[in-house]
């Protein structure tokens, strides 16, 4: 299946596009169904209001004729500060002391801090996971900056969920149980620019009948809060019956 939040960041492009004189502030996903590997993915734009300092799309992202995500997307033109103030960087281990982790991508490094096997059911702590991220090249351009930032979002929020309880991990997703981002909502926090090490916080602030709740934070090496996100997520018992569902259709 293709990551939602790669469409997340397309749409983030999109709108960037169709908005040229404004700046991404936030975008909200829904993720209704899967997005699969192969047929074509077509964005759709609905303009709900376009004024002088902000603007307002809805972007859907359909696949084989049918709406798979919906994608609201907030753009302004930013201003100066009447006050100012964001979320210290936490103090964690730098990215020298923290564990490479392995998921592949042409110019990602990804470290973890205190943690070697994210997907494991035996590494058990806190419902917090910190992630330190290194891109190269950074793309210049703000959206695709941005579109980059939003791709991560989505990654490791159930994996912080799972990691308070003992026995369970996302190595048993599809196999055990049924896991999958429903939600993601990421807000940008001007200006976006970084060099180096980008630090992701992820903190579970609850889980219970079947869904997660993860919020977080994107800050840079030196501390600047850049965006903040969170997601819901699904969680449920693995049902084996639904045969008239293909197995990679499934959640």
């Amino acid at each position: 299946m293709v990551e939602g939040t790669q469409i997340v960041g397309a749409a983030i492009v999109a709108a960037a596009k169709r908005f040229p004189e404004k700046s991404i502030r936030t975008a909200h996903a829904v993720f209704a169904r899967a997005v699969t590997v192969g047929p074509p993915v077509e964005l759709d734009i609905d303009v709900i209001s376009e004024g002088r300092s902000t603007a307002t799309a809805v972007i859907s992202a359909s696949q084989n004729g049918k709406r798979c995500i919906t994608i609201t997307v907030l753009s302004d033109v930013p201003s100066g500060d009447v006050i100012r103030h964001h979320l210290p960087r936490p103090e964690v281990a730098g990215p020298a002391d923290s564990n490479v982790s392995h998921m592949p991508m042409a110019g990602r490094e990804l470290r973890l801090v205190d943690v070697v096997d994210v997907n494991s059911p035996d590494e058990v702590g806190p419902p917090e996971l910190y992630a330190w991220l290194h891109y190269d090249p950074v793309p210049a351009r703000d959206d695709l900056a941005k579109a980059l930032i939003a791709y991560f979002t989505g990654h490791l929020g159930i994996s912080t969920t799972m990691r308070a309880h003992e026995g369970i991990g996302t190595a048993q997703a599809h196999l055990t149980v049924s896991t999958a981002p429903m939600t993601v909502t990421v807000s940008f926090h001007e200006p976006v620019r970084w060099d180096g090490w980008l630090l992701y916080s992820h903190e579970s602030t609850q889980v219970g009948s079947g869904m997660s709740y993860v919020r977080g934070a994107v800050h840079t090496e030196d501390g600047e809060l850049i965006a903040s996100f969170s997601q819901d997520a699904l969680i449920r018992p693995l049902r084996t019956t639904d045969t008239s569902i293909s197995e990679h259709s499934r959640l």
